[in-house]
């Protein structure tokens, strides 16, 4: 059996998708289309369901796919790797939030980079959960931070960190509420503070107003900044209230520039995922940083 037909059934296996396993294998939908019906042929059963969106394995495509892909990995492997303990310098394509690839990620990554670690030079990327998703899934990156759980078989992900959220302001705005008054009087009490998010949408402050005070969230956005980082920088400058993680207000509580405006016994929880695709977690360079980011993430409580 030709290992060029195993490898394009099992990417169009992972990738769910004939255009999909295309793209990834540097081929044309047509060419994927051919290689997989000559091994049907060869096979004389099908492989896969074809439907509108997609296809869907047999049962006999899916136990194909259990019995060659760990085999392939470890040739990939083999053949990216190589036996060469003097390896080449790889490039290790990485996609996430800016604000927390920039106050986490990265720093856990800077020893890769060293001349006492391994060859590896980072390239980066930002962008949306759903974004940096579906570069992972195109191939255009080789490991996603997400706040979202892919789906599906091409993409496999692991539980990075929570990050805690908090509801926080200046000292001049926290100071015009009693003591104890938002955790007695809930949302109504902040409804003349003004609010900073990053869209329109007020997506941290609506989550934390549904998790927390089981209310709507206000109306509007006095200032919208596309930053985490922007929306601190106005918060500590006394523009309003935000919703905020942890480890990026961190310093600006302990030096008294923001307070928070209340402490729920179960604060809100935002998950981190690191995605990879399937059958490229075992290449050395991303395998290297896929273990320093885990064992980083261990001290981001």
């Amino acid at each position: 059996m030709d290992l060029a037909l195993l490898r394009t059934f099992v990417t169009v296996h992972r990738a769910g998708s004939f255009t999909r396993a295309a793209a990834l294998l540097g081929l044309s939908q047509p060419a994927v289309t051919s290689q997989i019906r000559t091994l049907e042929r060869q096979l004389g059963r099908p492989l896969f369901l074809r439907k509108a969106r997609g296809v869907t394995p047999t049962s006999v495509g899916d136990e194909l796919a259990h019995r060659a892909a760990p085999h392939l990995d470890a040739l990939v492997e083999i053949a990216e790797g190589g036996l060469d303990l003097e390896a080449p310098l790889r490039t290790l394509h990485l996609a996430g939030p800016p604000e927390f690839m920039a106050e986490r990620v990265l720093p856990a990554l800077v020893g890769l980079t060293g001349r006492d670690g391994p060859s590896v030079r980072l390239r980066t990327a930002f962008g949306s959960a759903d974004e940096v998703l579906e570069g992972l899934a195109a191939g255009h990156h080789d490991l996603a931070v997400t706040s979202r759980r892919p789906r599906g078989t091409l993409l496999s992900a692991g539980t990075l960190c929570d990050e805690e959220h908090l509801l926080v302001a200046a000292p001049r705005w926290a100071g015009r509420f009693a003591p104890g008054a938002v955790r007695h009087g809930g949302a109504g009490v902040l409804d003349k503070v003004p609010v900073v998010d990053v869209h329109e949408g007020l997506p941290f402050a609506k989550r934390y107003w549904a998790t927390v005070f089981d209310a709507p969230p206000p109306g509007h956005a006095a200032l919208i900044a596309p930053d985490l980082r922007a929306v601190l920088s106005c918060v500590v400058a006394g523009a309003g209230l935000a919703v905020l993680p942890r480890y990026l207000c961190e310093n600006a509580l302990a030096s008294g520039e923001l307070v928070t405006l209340l402490d729920p016994p179960v604060p809100p929880l935002r998950t981190y995922f690191l995605a990879v695709r399937a059958g490229t977690q075992a290449l050395p360079h991303i395998a290297v940083a896929h273990e320093w980011l885990l064992r980083a993430s261990a001290a981001w409580g």
